[in-house]
C-alpha cells in the first residue's frame, strides 16, 4: 500500500467513526414537575373527622383494605354525626 491509499484509508474510517458524533439526538422528553404534584397533595387539608378516624384505624392496628375500609366507614358516620367514640367512656369515679 502507498502512503496516499493509507492516508485515505485513515481519513475514511476517522469520517465514519466520526458520523455517530454529529448525530442528531432525540429531543429530551418533557419534565413532569414533581414538586408541583408534591404540593398539590400537601396543599390537601385533611379534616378533623379523617385525622381521628386514621387515630382510630392505628390503634386497631388496621392495615391495606382493612384499613381503607374502616377509614371510609368512619368519616361517613362522622358525616352523619354518628361517629363512634375514639375510645370507650371511663365509668364515672363517684364512689366515696
Amino acid at each position: 500500500m502507498t502512503l496516499a491509499s493509507r492516508l485515505a484509508a485513515v481519513a475514511l474510517a476517522s469520517l465514519l467513526a466520526s458520523g455517530t458524533a454529529f448525530a442528531q439526538t432525540a429531543a429530551p422528553a418533557a419534565k413532569v414537575d414533581t414538586a408541583t404534584t408534591i404540593d398539590k397533595k400537601a396543599m390537601k387539608e385533611r379534616t378533623a373527622e379523617s385525622i381521628e378516624c386514621s387515630k382510630q384505624a392505628d390503634a386497631k392496628g388496621l392495615k391495606g383494605k382493612e384499613r381503607k375500609k374502616f377509614r371510609r366507614e368512619c368519616k361517613k358516620e362522622a358525616r352523619a354525626g354518628t361517629a363512634a367514640p375514639a375510645a370507650p367512656a371511663a365509668p364515672a369515679a363517684d364512689k366515696k
